[in-house]
């Protein structure tokens, strides 16, 4: 899939947002002096009296955000996900989750593909701070037309939302005569009957690379893409798990609380399965180039194919 176009999901987001801000005027979107780097500057560009730059204040950014939603706006927030889960935690949990205030905060530079930035800009805990929080619904888009049908659709959800996006530029391999988003829905983008592998984000793309090398082995893999980690599709978890006995997830983010445990903890009440899950396993990241770390990790489709493998 080397010959399609690639796209951060982060430009993706900024030209969303520039999109939807011509049709509603309750949208407002803040950031904190990242603005070139989370491209909400294209909406700011374009609606500069319906842009606040908070400076390098993530928590009074969020606060903001809160008041401005109890007055009837529709902000989105933006930082860099370290910042903006992390530094704003508090914030998040009690000016505006408490409230179930409509806040959306689109985070970027997630996981270790912001590559040379290194571990401390890496944020691989982000899904699971946000997801521990009642109330949030959690997203993280696999590709540039995933991401602007995800932000038009949040638009629709009632209380705080949590959008994850990244700074490396991914395959954008789905096209609009070919796709349709279901916001609660974990679509089901190939078939199998010996594994099913579960995938957020950037690890679909190689999920999809790794199922068709398992093919060239014998191996049937099933691949989903689960674009909202929360609330989490179980129906659709529980469907596959019962088909295929055997279940892998794949998350650029650390196993412990995201997609992973997630899918663990639904199968563990309502269908126990073998599982593997594929992420950071306990350690932080570390700089190089995007692509090495992901290689150097097994996050890449020949790591995926070796762990599936060894695992069955």
């Amino acid at each position: 899939m080397s010959e399609l176009k690639r796209i951060a999901t982060r430009q993706s987001y900024g030209e969303a947002l520039a999109e939807i801000g011509e049709t509603d005027e309750r949208i407002v979107v803040l950031d904190a002096d990242l603005a070139a780097s989370t491209k909400t500057a294209i909406f700011g560009k374009k609606f500069p009296d319906r842009f606040i730059d908070c400076g390098i204040a993530e928590a009074n950014m969020i606060s903001m955000a809160a008041g401005l939603a109890t007055c009837g706006k529709i902000p989105f927030c933006s930082s860099f996900a370290m910042f903006a889960t992390g530094r704003a935690y508090e914030q998040i949990r009690n000016s505006v989750a408490y409230s179930h205030l409509n806040v959306r905060i689109a985070a970027s530079h997630a996981g270790i593909s912001v590559g040379e930035d290194g571990a401390t800009h890496q944020c691989i805990e982000d899904i699971a701070l946000m997801r521990n929080i009642p109330g949030m619904t959690v997203l993280c888009p696999a590709d540039d037309l995933e991401t602007k049908e995800c932000i038009k659709a949040c638009m629709e959800i009632k209380g705080p939302c949590y959008i994850r996006l990244g700074r490396l530029a991914v395959p954008a391999y789905n096209t609009p005569d070919n796709y349709e988003f279901n916001l609660f829905e974990a679509p089901i983008l190939r078939d199998g009957s010996d594994v099913t592998l579960f995938a957020t984000g950037l690890e679909v793309i190689e999920a999809l690379q790794a199922a068709d090398m398992l093919a060239e082995d014998g191996i049937s893999a099933q691949v989903v893409n689960v674009h909202t980690i929360k609330p989490l599709d179980e129906e659709t978890v529980v469907a596959c798990a019962k088909k295929t006995g055997a279940v892998v997830t794949i998350e650029e983010h650390t196993i412990i609380g995201g997609l992973g445990s997630a899918v663990a903890e639904t199968l563990s009440e309502q269908h126990p399965t073998r599982q593997l899950r594929i992420g950071i396993k306990d350690r932080f990241g570390e700089s190089g180039p995007a692509l090495k770390l992901l290689e150097k990790f097994e996050l890449d489709a020949k790591g995926i194919y070796k762990q599936v493998k060894d695992f069955l």
